[in-house]
């Protein structure tokens, strides 16, 4: 049963909300009403989906949508995610050295106006609006870069003058179909760094996340129908006559590696708050655990997340564990084997390709999740999969994600909760309860955590922090609500004390 809500939203303008710097401090008591046990704890699960621009593939439609249309998109997706009680949305805002933002490092994406370096007219900040709208509906925004792609040669428009293909071509290669700037190339990884910061500078967003792309997954050579070399020959002579010592595909890892690191440490500078994500493929290497076959990131993509999680340089990790339960690449083995390599506690929540699976499957991959409390989050590939997929939408919709949740809370960022919130309570004439919502002092809140009973039922449900009020209504039933318990929650999840009210 969920608690039907309407949320008033008046002048609506979130602040800048940021995790207090971490310290300890004693927990205040929550209030309990006379007679009364109190509320169980909040529903604790990540629930991403991944929003891809590149190739149109899930936003914008198409290239070179009117912007009213382009809107109309986003909100469409937006709603439905609050309506399936998803708490993040991974968009896509630079799918190959290209923005999806205003920028002064990239051009614009050719997947927004249809050709690159052109702004979208009448004009707009899409990664602002897309992260402005989420924190109206309490939900996260990430921001999804892609390291080192820069496009294809099958794209419809020629690279933009300030694209990094024009103003730095020594740094590109041409493998396959696409351009790839060297990872080899200081130019190249300080491009990407500096395209990240930049976001994490300018825009509200919760989290940076880069997907699986890190040297590019391998080609044919047509010429012999083996694999071809990535072509990096030039950058990796030059390490070695400075004296490097790494066999080239180590010389690889460290460059990854090199990156990952960077961009977990100065991202912590800017914002500490800002949580920083990988997606990387789901297999580390073949027999890791005994049993599992597949492509070598490690081998092949020069990728090794297992070390990052050893290392601590992220906050949560998606590996993409698009598998079934059994079989070669089971999904169950696999996550387990990520929980056994994450020495630094962090989160691992997997990416699930729900398009390929049936419902079961589905609900039961996502009940695997939750057996550990280090998993108990998921990232959906991809919001078109389950939005478009009418009875997976109503099954995870009416069954795992039947109530709203907070997203685990990350306490090595920070774990001081925010000020125990002032509400006052009334009841209106069809039973319904009004409740006004104002922060406490110091730290904003990011989302008020609302509980309230049912009968001898509790439900819980999430409130955007810059709300002034929320309107609880009776259920399905007509039964009405008869004390409700609200906290505050900040950015990093730290929840404070509950104050309590009967519904008079």
């Amino acid at each position: 049963m969920k608690i039907l809500l309407r949320v008033s939203i008046i002048a609506l303008a979130l602040s800048l909300v940021s995790c207090a710097p971490a310290s300890a401090q004693p927990k205040a008591q929550s209030a309990v009403l006379p007679n009364e046990q109190p509320p169980p704890a909040a529903p604790r699960e990540f629930r991403g989906v991944w929003v891809a621009s590149v190739n149109n593939g899930q936003w914008p439609s198409a290239p070179g949508l009117p912007v009213d249309q382009q809107k109309k998109e986003m909100y469409d997706i937006l709603d439905r995610c609050v309506a399936l009680n998803v708490n993040a949305v991974v968009l896509q805002v630079r799918p190959g050295a290209d923005a999806l933002y205003q920028s002064n490092i990239e051009p614009w994406s050719e997947y927004l106006t249809g050709v690159q370096g052109q702004a979208p007219s009448p004009f707009y900040d899409p990664l602002a609006l897309w992260v402005e709208e989420c924190h109206k509906r309490g939900m996260e925004l990430h921001a999804w870069f892609n390291p080192y792609r820069v496009g294809s040669t099958r794209s419809k428009s020629p690279p933009a003058a300030n694209s990094i293909a024009k103003t730095h071509p020594e740094v590109v290669r041409h493998y396959g179909n696409y351009l790839w700037m060297d990872p080899g190339e200081p130019l190249a990884a300080q491009q990407t760094l500096s395209v990240i910061l930049d976001i994490v500078r300018r825009y509200d967003v919760d989290a940076i996340h880069t997907d699986d792309y890190y040297y590019p997954y391998k080609v044919k050579d047509p010429a012999t129908s083996k694999p071809a070399e990535f072509p990096d020959e030039q950058s990796y002579v030059r390490y070695k006559q400075a004296g490097g010592t790494l066999a080239r595909d180590d010389w690889r890892r460290d460059n990854i590696n090199q990156l990952i690191s960077r961009i977990y440490t100065e991202t912590k500078k800017v914002k500490p708050w800002v949580k920083v994500g990988y997606a990387p493929f789901g297999i580390w290497k073949p027999q890791n655990p005994p049993g599992i076959k597949g492509l070598s990131q490690y081998d092949e993509l020069y990728a090794d997340p297992k070390l990052w999680l050893n290392k601590g340089w992220l906050d949560y990790i998606a590996p993409q564990l698009y598998w079934k339960i059994g079989g070669d690449q089971d999904f169950r083995a696999l996550l387990n084997w990520w929980l056994g390599q994450n020495t630094m506690k962090r989160y691992i929540w997997p990416g699930m390709s729900v398009g390929r699976h049936p419902v079961q499957e589905v609900l039961n991959q996502i009940a695997i999740t939750r057996q550990n409390p280090l998993s108990d989050g998921q990232v959906i590939w991809s919001v078109k999969s389950i939005l478009n997929r009418q009875e997976l939408y109503a099954a995870v919709q009416h069954g795992p994600y039947l109530q709203r949740a907070l997203v685990p809370a990350m306490t090595w960022l920070d774990n001081k909760p925010p000020s125990t919130p002032t509400i006052s309570v009334k009841r209106e004439s069809n039973g319904a309860a009004s409740i006004s919502l104002r922060a406490g002092a110091g730290e904003a809140t990011w989302l008020y955590a609302v509980y309230a009973r049912y009968g001898t039922n509790w439900q819980f449900t999430t409130v955007p922090g810059g709300a002034p009020s929320v309107t609880l209504n009776p259920d399905a039933g007509g039964v009405a609500p008869t004390s409700v318990y609200v906290s505050a929650v900040d950015r990093c999840g730290n929840e404070s004390p509950r104050v309590a009210m009967a519904v008079r």
